[in-house]
């Protein structure tokens, strides 16, 4: 019988999975942009109405835990995460944590929301804008939930969009003029919430025009899952985050 050899694949560093809503549209580019060679991106889909309201994302939690439980089956993961901003805070970490490890029991478990809040942490501020595409009720659920964990959030608005689907399709140079009239003088950064929009690509001129650090969902939650699982590769492209931590 012939020997055939083996080695450890393509995602010999580390193997991450998310858990993406039904309809996402943004995220999976933006993973495969930021990936690091050797490190493999894996994703699923748990269901969830178009709408994106505080009713519409708490009722796809029991489903988080379900669809990672397809990530993978067979294979170990080092991270799992929950790729929605406005979910996590409407369902809030711990329930995710707890449906992500009955899907995946061996991963470290993660969320969008965790993730943002320890990219502020390790940039040391606390005082921050907000520029959300949200329904006002979504943003008044974010603004209580960060507010908790101790950021002082000095503006806050929304763009007001129903659908996910129309959040994939706001411009990168609508989302770079709307963070800059959302920003304020007094906030040490500022953040941009969710995964749908396109917001990796204005990043660097954001902070050039600022002068401070600008988070974005996916940049904070490729960052955080590298970290987690062990991968500490920075790069030069996205913003002080990825470039210095």
């Amino acid at each position: 019988m012939r020997e055939i050899k083996s080695d450890a694949g393509r995602h010999h560093r580390a193997k991450i999975g998310f858990v993406l809503l039904a309809m996402e549209q943004t995220i999976e580019d933006d993973m495969f942009t930021l990936r690091p060679n050797g490190v493999g991106i894996h994703f699923t889909r748990a269901a969830m109405a178009n709408r994106v309201s505080v009713d519409t994302l708490a009722a796809m939690a029991s489903g988080i835990g379900d669809a990672a439980s397809l990530l993978l089956p067979d294979e170990p993961l080092d991270v799992v995460c929950y790729a929605c901003t406005s979910g996590s805070v409407v369902i809030g970490e711990q329930r995710v944590f707890a449906e992500l490890n009955r899907g995946k029991p061996n991963a470290r478990a993660t969320s969008l929301i965790t993730s943002v809040m320890r990219a502020l942490e390790v940039l040391k501020v606390r005082r921050i804008a907000i520029a959300t595409p949200y329904l006002a009720e979504v943003d008044a659920i974010e603004r209580r939930y960060m507010t908790a964990r101790g950021f002082d959030i000095v503006h806050m608005q929304g763009l007001g969009i129903e659908k996910d689907a129309d959040m994939v399709r706001v411009t990168p140079k609508a989302i770079l003029d709307f963070a800059l009239s959302v920003d304020r003088p007094d906030a040490e950064a500022l953040f941009i919430s969710c995964g749908a929009l396109r917001s990796l690509d204005v990043i660097e001129e954001l902070e050039r025009r600022l002068g401070k650090p600008v988070v974005a969902s996916n940049q904070a939650m490729m960052w955080d899952c590298l970290r987690l699982a062990g991968v500490a590769d920075r790069r030069d492209d996205y913003g002080i985050l990825l470039r210095e931590h």
